[in-house]
């Protein structure tokens, strides 16, 4: 049975892994796993992670703080240290936009496809 994951990263970090082919769970992250495969259950992990994502790019002082949420399809939940092929990767929820600290939270992120994640960086 796999499980499905929502990794949240920064935009510097997902350059770096891009190019590498696989992401690794960074010290100190925790994937979201939604409690259930409910459309809302799945939303609610997404912007829980979006929100980490956020507080990640404020403590590395990446610019822009454009959330970036990956999706796996895993066989469990990854650890610190794992490395998750780019095969296991489902999609990448991004913000097109520059952020700021105050931005709304609950603003949507883009959605896009594996393949299309060289074309953004």
């Amino acid at each position: 049975m796999s499980v499905r994951i929502y990794l949240p990263t920064t935009t510097d970090v997902l350059a770096q892994e891009v190019v590498a082919g696989e992401f690794v769970v960074a010290e100190g992250v925790e994937p979201v796993v939604a409690e259930s495969d409910d459309e809302g259950d799945e939303y609610a992990a997404l912007l829980t992670a979006a929100d980490a994502s956020t507080a990640m790019a404020v403590e590395r002082g990446v610019a822009g703080l454009r959330r970036v949420v990956l999706v796996f399809e895993t066989d469990a939940v990854p650890v610190a240290g794992a490395k998750l092929p780019v095969r296991q990767l489902v999609s990448a929820h991004v913000d097109v936009e520059d952020r700021d600290t105050d931005s709304d939270p609950d603003d949507d992120l883009a959605w896009f496809i594996p393949s299309e994640l060289p074309h953004l960086l």
